[in-house]
C-alpha cells in the first residue's frame, strides 16, 4: 500500500493471496477504520478503480490487479477538552503514561466524541501533544480496548511520537498484562498464531486466517482456581485484540470476554473483560533510558480475585 503525506490517496497491489476475493470485502480488511458500508458508499461515488476502471462492490480480484482509492478531505470535528480526571503514572515534557480507567475510549469515534480519553489529555496537556495521527488522535501512539485498564503512553511531541513508533513496530517495547482467564491452565506456554479479521465477521479477529499477520503471546500462571487461572500475558508483537483472541484460540478465553468469551458470564455485574495492561517500558525518546511503569490493577479486579480466593 501507497500514501501520498495527506494520506488521501491509497494503492494497492493484489496477489494470489486474494485472488477471488470480493472488492468491498478486501478493502474493509485492509483499512478497518473504515466500515464496509462506508467502503462501498466510496466505490458507488466513483472514489475507487481497478486497473484504471470503476468497478462493482462485488468485483472479484485478480491478480497483479492495481486499486486506487481517493478518500475525500476528511472534515475535523471539534474535539472539545473535558476536564476528566487523569490516573497519572509518569509525565515529562515528551511523554505522559495514564491508567485508562475501564469504560474509557481511547479516542473519538463514531457515537463517542466526548469522554474518551482524548478529550481528558487536551485538557490537561493543552496544545502538547503530537499530531502525527490527525486531529481525532493527537498524542495517540498505540491504543487499548474500552474495557481493557492499565498503562498507555501519550506523545506530547512528534519527536516522542515517532521514537515510540519505531519501538513499537520492532516490538521492543516491554508489555506486560494481568488476566483472569476461563478453565485452569496447566502450565506457562506461548502462543504463536497469525491474527487477522474474521473472514465472516469482520468486527471480529481471529487467528490462523488468510493475510493474519504474525502475533507471539508468551502467558505465565500466577494462581490457580477451581474454574478460572489468574495470568501474566507479555506481548511480543501488539495485533488487534491479541491477547483475548490468543486465548480464547487455546480454550482459555478471557473471564467477561462478551465478544470472544462464553455468552454467559458467571459474574453477571462483571462489565467487559477482565484484562489489565499491568506494565509497560520503552526506551524514552530524549534521554535514550529505560523507563518502566507498573500500573495497579482497578478495584474490581482485585475484588474479583478475592473472591476466587475465598
Amino acid at each position: 500500500m501507497r500514501e501520498d503525506s495527506r494520506k488521501q490517496f491509497q494503492e494497492f497491489h493484489i496477489d494470489a493471496d486474494w485472488e477471488g476475493e470480493r472488492l468491498d470485502r478486501y478493502l474493509s480488511d485492509q483499512i478497518p477504520d473504515l466500515t464496509r458500508s462506508r467502503i462501498q458508499k466510496l466505490i458507488k461515488e466513483g472514489a475507487v478503480l481497478v486497473n484504471g476502471a470503476q468497478p462493482k462492490a462485488s468485483y472479484a480480484l485478480g491478480v497483479g490487479d492495481k486499486i486506487f482509492l481517493t478518500l475525500p478531505e476528511a472534515q475535523e470535528t471539534a474535539i472539545v477538552p473535558e476536564p476528566i480526571p487523569l490516573d497519572i503514572l509518569y509525565e515529562d515534557e515528551d511523554i505522559l503514561i495514564v491508567n485508562k480507567p475501564k469504560g474509557m475510549v481511547v479516542h473519538p469515534a463514531a457515537g463517542h466524541y466526548s469522554g474518551t480519553l482524548v478529550n481528558a489529555v487536551m485538557y490537561h496537556c493543552g496544545d502538547s501533544l503530537s499530531g502525527i495521527n490527525g486531529v481525532l488522535r493527537p498524542g495517540i501512539v498505540h491504543r487499548i480496548d474500552r474495557d481493557t485498564t492499565g498503562s498507555l503512553i501519550i506523545c506530547k511531541n512528534d519527536k516522542s511520537h515517532q521514537c515510540i513508533a519505531e519501538q513499537l513496530q520492532i516490538h521492543s517495547i516491554t508489555r506486560k498484562y494481568r488476566a483472569i482467564v476461563h478453565g485452569r491452565l496447566a502450565e506457562d506456554g506461548v502462543i504463536h498464531a497469525s491474527i487477522g479479521r474474521h473472514p465472516q465477521n469482520r468486527k471480529e479477529m481471529a487467528v490462523n486466517v488468510p493475510n493474519g499477520k504474525d502475533a507471539v503471546t508468551h502467558y505465565h500462571v500466577l494462581e490457580r482456581f477451581d474454574q478460572f487461572t489468574y495470568v501474566e500475558c507479555q506481548l511480543e508483537t501488539g495485533r488487534t485484540h491479541q491477547i483475548r483472541v490468543h486465548m480464547k484460540s487455546i480454550g482459555h478465553p478471557v473471564l467477561g470476554d462478551r465478544v470472544y468469551g462464553p455468552s454467559r458470564c458467571p459474574f453477571p455485574n462483571l462489565e467487559g473483560q477482565t484484562l489489565h495492561a499491568m506494565t509497560i517500558g520503552f526506551r524514552h525518546p530524549t534521554t535514550g533510558d529505560y523507563l518502566e511503569c507498573e500500573a495497579p490493577l482497578p478495584e474490581y479486579f482485585e475484588g474479583l480475585l478475592q473472591k476466587l480466593r475465598a
